[in-house]
């Protein structure tokens, strides 16, 4: 068996940082969702990111529902949410009792088009928030997207789970809409094995988010429970996990776009083969390496040659209106994140590759191009 290649896998500090933290937290049996690991990765967090509060949650999807709830989001409303993208960004409007409309992308951003937004609001003027995604560490067009919610007067709530250290106009996303999350997943750029944050300008909603997190306990000798509550909060050693992570967030991404680039340099001459779109206001992390297919190898001839040398790729994500639960909800657009879906290949780009994976990688797929 070939040693694998992974498509995006946990890759601790040589410096050996995350432990420093654990140690610390095991030394003063802070273990709990409680200490200060969580206290000082929110700090840490909001700081790096430039937005003045920050809640430590057990993922990425706590953190939008709280957003979710934060924003008034409630039974009926009609939150509008990118269709291309993983469920984890539209589930919370279900657990919300809200009604998602699907809105499709554009090629030059892969995320949510401008005009289906516009065209989506004209269609449902009362509307409660808007989800915008940066997928795969691409920016959405956040000056056009926040200019129409602005002109609706909706809440506008960034799912930068893929995107920690992409920027825009110089300008981190997940800081432009009123509320900002990311994610620490095993297969993102920094991880804490599992974990979110939820961030915003609006201390007094971070703080609530925080009190909704912890079971809505209220400030009493007894256990007391005026509102519902969620056990969302993120423990102390996974806190520490993510301090240590934080410190080599800026060579991960250097990383991540050293293998674009690579990619883009041996493939990209290839016929048919079209990368992930740059835009002179992005700076991407690109989390992952994604490139389109229109020739004669199609992505599943990718896969499978892949997967003889035990090399993990993935397709681009199945929008949300083509998948069996959500396909009863609206869709606004005109089958731009279909084509991307049926044409789209996620290249493996695991920030502990080397050159020489990287061009068996390379090999393996220009053989596709020779029979």
């Amino acid at each position: 068996m070939k040693e694998r290649i992974s498509l995006s896998s946990p890759h601790m500090s040589e410096e050996g940082y995350e432990m420093q933290y654990i140690k610390e937290a095991f030394d003063t049996n802070w273990i709990a969702p409680l200490g200060e690991n969580v206290n000082g990765f929110e700090r840490e967090l909001a700081e790096k990111v430039g937005s003045k509060a920050a809640a430590a949650l057990s993922s990425g999807t706590a953190a939008i529902h709280l957003a979710l709830k934060a924003a008034g989001v409630g039974e009926g409303d009609i939150v509008f949410c990118p269709t291309l993208t993983f469920s984890a960004t539209t589930n919370p409007i279900i657990y919300q009792n809200a009604i998602p409309v699907f809105i499709d992308s554009d090629y030059e951003t892969w995320n949510m088009s401008p005009s289906a937004l516009e065209e989506a609001f004209d269609k449902y003027p009362e509307v409660k928030a808007v989800i915008v995604v940066h997928l795969y560490g691409l920016s959405a067009d956040m000056d056009k997207i926040m200019e129409i919610c602005k002109k609706h007067n909706v809440a506008v709530i960034e799912d930068a789970a893929e995107s920690l250290g992409t920027y825009y106009k110089g300008k981190h996303t997940g800081t432009f809409g009123d509320y900002g999350i990311f994610s620490f997943n095993g297969n993102k750029i920094i991880t804490t094995s599992g974990g979110g944050m939820l961030v915003s300008d609006n201390e007094e909603r971070i703080a609530k988010a925080r009190f909704w997190a912890t079971q809505s306990r209220d400030q009493a000798r007894h256990y007391q429970h005026s509102e519902i509550g969620f056990n969302y909060r993120m423990s102390n050693v996974v806190a520490g996990i993510g301090r240590g992570q934080l410190k080599v967030l800026n060579q991960r991404v250097a990383k991540k776009n050293y293998i674009f680039e690579f990619y883009k340099r041996e493939l990209g001459g290839l016929e048919g083969v079209e990368f992930m779109p740059s835009n002179e206001w992005d700076e991407p992390n690109y989390w992952l390496s994604s490139m389109t297919l229109t020739g004669k190898v199609r992505p599943i001839d990718i896969f499978e040659a892949l997967e003889t040398e035990n090399i993990e790729s993935r397709p681009v994500w199945k929008p949300m209106h083509l998948q069996p639960f959500f396909e009863k909800y609206d869709f606004v657009g005109a089958g731009v994140s279909e084509n991307l879906f049926e044409n789209g290949v996620c290249l493996p780009s695991d920030t502990k590759m080397s050159d020489e994976e990287l061009e068996i990688v390379v090999k393996t797929i220009k053989r596709l191009w020779l029979e």
